[in-house]
Formats: C-alpha cells, sequence, structure tokens
C-alpha cells in the first residue's frame, strides 16, 4: 500500500494526524531494515544503524496498535524521527550505490555523517515521553537503552577500515612508480568486495561517473583523487587476472620458473633493475613498442591496443577520457629501451618479437584480429596530419608578427579556426610562439583582429598548459580591457568566456579578481550582452567569487540586482547560473544584506522550487536557508504564508537530490521552530 509521506512539520491547523504519520515512519523504517546486501566500507556503520531502526521500528507498530492519541512532545519526536530515518536511508544507498574504494577514502567524511544523524537521534529521542506511552515494558527498556547507546556515542569511526584505508592510499602513492606489492594490492581489492572482472569493470564505472559528478565545482584534487584510483583498479584488475591468467597457463606448459623465464623477460628486467620509464603501466613489462595515446602517456602498444579495442575510451594511468585512438609510435623511447637491452645483455630478439606476455597472446590468431588495424594504419596518417599544423602554425605566426593588418587578421582568424578544435592543434600552435603575438593584437584598433585574436586566445586556453602561457604573456590586462571596451559585442563576450577558462585556476581568481575594472565590466556584460554574454559573464563572475575577496567587489559592483532581474527574465535563460552566483554571494555579509532587499525574491525562488532544474532547486534551497537563518525570521514567515512552498519542500524533501533532500529538511526544521515561535508554545 503506497502511503503519502507526511510534512516534517506542523501545521497552521494543528499537529499532523497520527496515524499518518505513523504509517509513513513504519514504511520508511521497514524500507531501510529491508536493504540487502550491506556495503563492504561502512559494514559497521551500516548494520548498527540498520539494529536501531529495526527497534524503532517495533515501537512504531506498538504505538499505532495502542491507537491512542499522543501528547504533542511524542508527535514532535516522532517527526524529527521520520526525518533522521530517511536521511539514513539516503546515505546507505550512497554507500551501496557509490564506488567501494572513493567511500573508503572518505571513510572518516561518511562516518561523520553517520554520526550527525546519530546525534540528531539521540535528541529526537530527548523529548520522546516514554512514560505517557502505553507501550509494553520491554519496548520501554529497549528504546532507553537505545537512548542512551546513541547519547554515549563519541566517534564512529572504524579502526580497522581507517587502517584499510591508509593501506590503500599508501599502495596509490607507489601507483605512478609502479611499484605495487602485488599480493597487498591483491588483498586490499578484496577486503572491498573486488573479486571477478565485472566487479572490477563495476568499480571503474562508478568511479568514472564519480569523476564526472565532481568535474567543474572547483574539486580539481578530489578528481585527480579519483582518477588516480581508476588508474590503480585498472592496473590492479590487469594484475589479478593476467597472472591469475598466466599461472594457470604455467601448469599447462611446464614448470612456473621455465615459463617465466620463456614468456615474462620482465623477470629479467626485476633482476636487471629495470627503470621504470621503461615498463608499460599495464603490464609492468619491459615495453617492446612504446607507443604515445592522446593524452600524452606511453605504453607498449600490445596492452593499450588490448585496453582500446576492449571498448575502453579513457587513458588507463589519467583516467582521462581519449579525443582520439591514434597512438604515436615513441621513437624516443624505444631508443633508449633498445640501448638499455644492449647494455645490460637482454637479447634484442627476446625483447622485440617476445618480450612479455602480451606479445606471446598477440601471436594467437584470435589475437591477431584484436589488433587496432585500422588505429595503426592510421598513425602514419596522423603524424602527417600533425605535421601539417605544426607547418601552417609556424606559417601563421609570422604572419602575426610582419603582416601587414589585413594579413594579420586572416592569419589571427585561421589560428582561431585552428585552435577550435583539438588539444594536440592548441599544443602546436602555442609551441610555435603563436601566444605572445595574440596578445599584442589585444589593442589593436580594428574590430576584426582584436575579436579574432581574444577568440583565439579563448580557444587556446581550454588547453590547461596553454592558460599558464597566457598569463605569463600578461594577457589578462588586455582581456580585461577588451572585456569592458572591446570594439565589438563578440569580442567582449569571448573575453568574458576568456576569463572564465583562465579563472579555472585558483591562483587566477586572485589575479583577475585584482584587476580594477575585471569585475565590474564583467557586472557591465551581465546587464548588456547577449544571451551567450550574459551566460559567459555570470559563469566568470561565478568562478572568481569562489575567492572571498571577490565576492565583495561583485557585490559593490552592483551584480545582485542584475542577478535577480535575470531569474525573472525567460529570454536570458541563465537561471541556473544566475542562482549559483546568488547563492556564492550569501557568503559575505555584503552579499546577504544586498540579496534581503530584494522584495521579489523569495516568491521567484518559492516558483524556481517546483519548476526549477535540478541544480537550481538546490541553490534555490541554499538561498531560502541563506535567508531565514540569522534574523530572517520576516522570509520565514513569507514563506510560510505562501501556499506554494511547504508542498515544495516537502516533495524535495522526499524525492529531490540528496543535497536537496538535506536542504529542503533544514529547512523544513527551521519553518517548524518558527512555527512553534509563532504559537507562543515553543516544545522545549
Amino acid at each position: 500500500m503506497d502511503v503519502t509521506l507526511p510534512p516534517p512539520l506542523m501545521v497552521s491547523s494543528g499537529l499532523l494526524p497520527t496515524d499518518s504519520l505513523l504509517a509513513s515512519l513504519i514504511q520508511i523504517s521497514n524500507e531501510v531494515t529491508n536493504i540487502e546486501k550491506i556495503p563492504t566500507t561502512q559494514y559497521k556503520n551500516v548494520s548498527t544503524m540498520i539494529r536501531r531502526i529495526k527497534l524503532l521500528s517495533s515501537l512504531f507498530e506498538e504505538i499505532q496498535e495502542t491507537n491512542t492519541q499522543l501528547p504533542p512532545s511524542s508527535i514532535l519526536c516522532l517527526t524529527e524521527l521520520y526525518s533522521v530515518i530517511r536521511r539514513v536511508k539516503s546515505l546507505i544507498e550512497a554507500c551501496k550505490e557509490g564506488s567501494c574504494l572513493w567511500n573508503l577514502v572518505r571513510s572518516e567524511t561518511i562516518s561523520n555523517q553517520f554520526y550527525v544523524i546519530v546525534k540528531e537521534m539521540s535528541r529526537a529521542l530527548d523529548i520522546l515521553p516514554l512514560s505517557l506511552l502505553k507501550i509494553a515494558a520491554d519496548t520501554r527498556e529497549q528504546v532507553e537503552l537505545l537512548h542512551k547507546q546513541v547519547k554515549r556515542v563519541d566517534s564512529l569511526i572504524d579502526c580497522k577500515e581507517i587502517q584499510r584505508r591508509d593501506e590503500l592510499l599508501q599502495v596509490m602513492m607507489h601507483t605512478s612508480s609502479k611499484i605495487i606489492d602485488f599480493e597487498k594490492v591483491k588483498v586490499i581489492m578484496t577486503r572491498v568486495g573486488l573479486k571477478t572482472p565485472l566487479d572490477y569493470e563495476e568499480e571503474i564505472s562508478k568511479l568514472e561517473s564519480e569523476a564526472e559528478k565532481q568535474a567543474g565545482t572547483g574539486g580539481l584534487i578530489v578528481v585527480s583523487n579519483i582518477n588516480n584510483l581508476i588508474s590503480l583498479v585498472t592496473l590492479s584488475k590487469s594484475m589479478v587476472f593476467n597472472k591469475d591468467h598466466h599461472n594457470k597457463l604455467a601448469e599447462e606448459v611446464g614448470t612456473r620458473k621455465s615459463f617465466q623465464h620463456n614468456y615474462f623477460p620482465s623477470c629479467q628486467s626485476t633482476i636487471t633493475n629495470v627503470p621504470d620509464e621503461y615498463r608499460c603501466p599495464i603490464s609492468l613489462d619491459l615495453m617492446r613498442d612504446p607507443v604515445i595515446v592522446a593524452s600524452g602517456h606511453t605504453y607498449d602498444r600490445v596492452s593499450i591496443a588490448q585496453w582500446i579495442n576492449s571498448g575502453h575510451h579513457t587513458c588507463p594511468k589519467s583516467g582521462q577520457r581519449l579525443i582520439h585512438m591514434a597512438l604515436i609510435p615513441n621513437y624516443a623511447l624505444k631508443s633508449l629501451i633498445r640501448q638499455f637491452c644492449e647494455e645490460n645483455n637482454i637479447p634484442l630478439t627476446d625483447h622485440l618479437t617476445s618480450s612479455s606476455s602480451s606479445s606471446n597472446l598477440e601471436r594467437t590468431p584470435s589475437m591477431k584480429r584484436k589488433l587496432p588495424e585500422k588505429a595503426v594504419d592510421h598513425i602514419s596518417a596522423t603524424k602527417t596530419a600533425m605535421d601539417a599544423v605544426k607547418m601552417t602554425a609556424e606559417f601563421l605566426v609570422g604572419k602575426l608578427a610582419m603582416g601587414s593588418n589585413d594579413i594579420q587578421r586572416q592569419a589571427a582568424y585561421e589560428l582561431r579556426l585552428l585552435a577550435k578544435t583539438g588539444m594536440d592543434n592548441r599544443r602546436i600552435i602555442s609551441e610555435a610562439g603563436a601566444i605572445p603575438f595574440l596578445v599584442t593584437l589585444l589593442s589593436s584598433r580594428d574590430p576584426r583582429i582584436q575579436e579574432n585574436a581574444v577568440t583565439a586566445l579563448l580557444n587556446l586556453s581550454i588547453f590547461d598548459n596553454n592558460k599558464v602561457l597566457i598569463v605569463a604573456a600578461g594577457a589578462i590586462d588586455g582581456i580585461v580591457d577588451v572585456l569592458g571596451s572591446g570594439l565589438t559585442m563578440e569580442a567582449r563576450e569571448n573575453a568574458a568566456a576568456t576569463i572564465f577558462s583562465l579563472s579555472i585556476i585558483d591562483d587566477y581568481k586572485v589575479v583577475i579578481g585584482s584587476r580594477p575594472k575585471a569585475i565590474s565590466s564583467l557586472v557591465g556584460l551581465l546587464k548588456d550582452g547577449t544571451t551567450v554574454g550574459k551566460r559567459d559573464a555570470a559563469t566568470a563572475l561565478f568562478n572568481l567569487a569562489v575567492h572571498n575577496v571577490n565576492k565583495v567587489n561583485v557585490v559593490l559592483s552592483g551584480a545582485v540586482p542584475l542577478l535577480i532581474d535575470l531569474l525573472m527574465d525567460d529570454k536570458a535563460g541563465i537561471t541556473d547560473d544566475a542562482l549559483a552566483v546568488l547563492s556564492l554571494l550569501l557568503g559575505c555579509s555584503e552579499g546577504l544584506e544586498e540579496i534581503r532587499k530584494s522584495k521579489v525574491l523569495v516568491s521567484i525562488l518559492t516558483d524556481l522550487l517546483r519548476f526549477g532544474s535540478s541544480k537550481g532547486k538546490e541553490n534555490s534551497l541554499t538561498l531560502l536557508l541563506g535567508l531565514c537563518k540569522d534574523n530572517g525570521d520576516e522570509v520565514a514567515r513569507r514563506l510560510l504564508m505562501n501556499p506554494r512552498s511547504i508542498p515544495s519542500l516537502q516533495s524535495l524533501a522526499v524525492d529531490g537530490s540528496m543535497k536537496a533532500q538535506r536542504k529542503a529538511d533544514a529547512l523544513l526544521r527551521l519553518l517548524n521552530r518558527c512555527c512553534c515561535s509563532q504559537s507562543h508554545n515553543p516544545v522545549e
């Protein structure tokens, strides 16, 4: 039977109906206690929490059976417990659905989330009048014991889990050097539940999803750590299952020593102390034919070919998505490896024709069919194309330096187009020396030259290494000038987009924000730009406002009224961007004060709780929470008077994203306290 979930607060007509509340409590409790397959990480906290909820479920069922009117304090307690149990369910599901390794790395953070929930459970039970409830003595004793237990909890951090996390982090530190203890890796992976190839693939998929979720939120270190985990799992899978596979083969062909001698030259490599850079990151064997992939990392051709042809489109080492599948020969490294083999008496015939297990697999007809023949054939064409890009870039840079206005205009335009696609193109153009000349052209009085120059810099800045080169060339002042007084609107808007791109690097947030006209010019574009320009300005302001000092400057530049107006402008189409900036500006007293001046914002945010995007709803909740806290009684009253606000909050508290559920719960509890205060009968 479907049960409509009640709102976790009191309504103006009185307390919530007891039967509906108890039915919802029993339903949500059963959903928690019936959870199957407890996750390996946070196992202790999850299982303990399930046992506590099961005990409370018995209490709820017994109260329901008595069918008597409950005192107000017990209803308030049950309402709080409903909120707590719903959060327990969300947290357990997040642990189950998320990456087990990432959960292990975040063990203390997740444990602290459980701790917070336990303390909220304790506070709720503080106001439960057990003596007034008609329940059995043994039930009362069990609830009292539970209350004492949760009250005494000081920490929920599992020492054994922390030890496993530290072991994992220690292994991760050695991933880049490939000095990995095979047995330790296998033990760690088995402990977190990775036992079959499918387990490993699912874990990699979950880590990739987590990396995508974290990307663009400013957590570059977090994304880097997740990518390192992806590399470790990929390498571990290769180590565990390739080694198991080869051990089985060894039994078929004779003794293991003989098998290793004939099929694993890496055993010889270990004896002769092979440099780490000569080993393939996938097989850990001495590379036979080193090739470079799109991410810039080098692998043995056969190993990376197997990886790509098995359906992967990411770099095994970095986790970065490969923008093309071409394999570029690393001739320099191949020469060094050949020299190393000669100096250490490693037969070149063994190394170049059968140097690894992968090489032996290559001999089989089935494996030959799997080799990336199209990718290999494409290598020469790709190299030719890159050589052509290099020649073109050098030719165009010469025209930028020496040509007339007409020639510079055309050269800047062609560089703009060349930099529009492909990281290799962006790298080659910068290596050809284009950036300093493009920076010089920012001050050109020719509208098209200026527009092409700033747009070319925008396209080049997408390649992270170029960000450093652009700033080092002194481009920021020129870009800010174009932003404020560019000769065309497109130039101004692309200057804003360039600032957004550069400000992804934290240090540059400070550098750009320190320029007197940068923030005010972005606010000006927020007012006068096209739809695209307003969005570029808003996203750039968001990036800059992450730095606290810049928040105040954004507010003082008059951004708040413009952002609120844009929330009501359907044609502008930047509602989410405007909400994100306003949410950040709450973080300074000047921003909070300015936002509170709006007479229409609360009504707009209430509508967005119903019709906004998922991200928009989260930011709307952030704004409403900020406005209601710290003497925000007036905002709370306006929310309570709006007939649409409470149903919207109730819906988000049940069906919203995890962040939205948490924020909606917090706002509902805040409004609940406001209700109690207005009734002059607050519950202590």
